[in-house]
Order: C-alpha cells, then structure tokens, then sequence
C-alpha cells in the first residue's frame, strides 16, 4: 500500500511547481523500498479515447459581447474571444457560474441577453455539462439501451463493447441507468463523448466523481486529443498538462494567455489585471 501511495502522489504532483519537492522526495522514498514485498496492482484503468470524425479545420468559434444577467448579478459582461486550431483552453478563476453559463450558450442551452458567437462550418461539439443529473434521473434503460440511444451502431455487441471500455462488463452494463453512482455517471457521459465523434469538446468538470484510475485516464484522452478542447476543472495536474491556453472571466474583463497553467498563476501580469477587473 505504501508504494502505491508514493506512486499515485508522485504522478499527479510532479509536474505541480508547489509541490514538486514534496514529488521528489516521495520518488527517493519510493527508490528506497523493497519492490518485490508488493503483489502487482488490481485497480483497473477505463480506456477514454476522442476521436473526430474529421478535422476541425481553421473557422472554429467566435465570441463577441456575451453579456448574460442571472440572480441581479452580470454573469457575463461583454465576454470577446476567438478560438483557433489547436486551443485546448482551460477557464479558470473563482467563478464557477460564469463558466457554466457561457458553455450552457455555446451549446444552445441558453440565451444571452446580448452577444452573438458563431461556429465554424466545419466543427461538430460534444459536451460534458457538471450536472448531469437530466440524463439519468427516473431513467429505467439498461446501459446497453442507454448507451445505444447515441450510437450510429446499434449492435449489442458494439454497445458493450464501449460501455466495457468505461469498466461496464457483463452484468454490470445491464444496470438501470438512474440507479449509478456519481463517478459511474460521469463515466458513461464519457463514453456517450466518445461516440460522438466531434472535433470540438467542452467540459465542465468532467473529473467530478472520478477516481484516480479513471482521471489518470481521462487525462491521457485529453492530452490526446486532436480537436479543439475547452474544458474546466478543479484538478490542477489536468489543467496544467493538457492546457495551451488560460482564460478568466472577471467582472469587468476576461485574461486570456497563451500559456501553460503553471506559468499563469505565476504570471505578475495576470495578478495585476486581476486586481484591476475584479
């Protein structure tokens, strides 16, 4: 268990600045242990993989003068941006509601007040919302017949084989999808993602719930992927190793770097326009 526990520090903090001595010296201690006292691991690591149907090409998304009122509050105040090939953009920030919003409107879920954006002809979007209670509240379907409802291919065995990629085999993927915990869930939000075939992402949290196999997981899928991405999370090392690009979104502006997540927070830029739109 000892191992297991240095390995798992050591991989999700070594690329974290703050805590990359803890990461090291964790590696000595690791280097200095027996690995022959240790029986190999049993823990299971679902496959997550996203691949486009075709290529996204280079007219992607415009976001001009978003602006949307909810609760009295300016949730977002005049938000402007371009998305190019190859962004993977992480927002981040303390405010939770913004980002949820402005992804609810990139998908059609709600309107803004004011603003327009505009996808390119060649992008198809998928989306992992944070609550994704709506899928599967009172849903009596099997995961089979669930998962099937997003599927081009309708064969039994082509369904299994998905939801088994996601650690749903055998009886497990004839469970009735509104008796699933929260980490399963998320899980077959996943693999719907993963049928979808789209070449534009967006994911609101999607390691809620998840354990560490299936983040370390989800990470490499990311890291992956080929498409544009625009994601948030709470999970530092994801952040800082599939971002290429940091926005915010303040009360009065957003901050918008090219850069890894590391080199933002450390950005005396970046803490200076915070203060002044915030």
């Amino acid at each position: 268990m000892k191992a297991k526990e240095l390995q798992e520090f050591i991989a999700r903090f070594s690329a974290n600045a703050s805590k990359s001595k803890q990461a090291t010296s964790r590696k000595k201690m690791l280097d200095n242990l027996d690995m022959g006292n240790f029986a190999p691991s049993s823990r299971r690591y679902p496959f997550i993989h996203f691949k486009p149907d075709r290529e996204v090409g280079n007219d992607i998304l415009s976001v001009n003068g978003l602006t949307k009122n909810i609760g009295g509050r300016n949730v977002l105040n005049n938000v402007s941006f371009v998305v190019c090939g190859g962004d993977k953009i992480a927002f981040v920030g303390e405010d939770e509601l913004a980002r949820a919003t402005l992804f609810q409107i990139l998908m059609g879920e709600m309107e803004p007040d004011s603003g327009s954006f505009k996808w390119g002809v060649t992008t198809t979007q998928a989306y992992l919302p944070s609550d994704n209670s709506a899928y599967f509240d009172g849903v009596t379907y099997s995961l089979v017949d669930w998962l099937r409802q997003f599927s081009k291919d309708q064969y039994e065995t082509t369904i299994r084989g998905w939801l088994g990629r996601l650690l749903f085999s055998g009886e497990e993927a004839l469970k009735e999808a509104r008796v699933l915990s929260g980490g399963e869930k998320n899980r077959c939000m996943l693999a719907k993602m993963m049928l979808s075939g789209a070449n534009v992402l967006i994911l609101d949290e999607p390691t809620n719930h998840l354990d560490l196999e299936a983040i370390t997981a989800l990470n490499e899928g990311m890291t992956e992927f080929t498409g544009v991405m625009l994601f948030t999370t709470h999970d530092h090392q994801v952040t800082q190793t599939v971002a290429n690009r940091i926005m915010e979104i303040l009360p009065n502006g957003v901050i918008d770097k090219r850069e890894a997540y590391d080199e933002y927070i450390e950005n005396e830029d970046v803490k200076r326009m915070r203060e002044l739109w915030s």
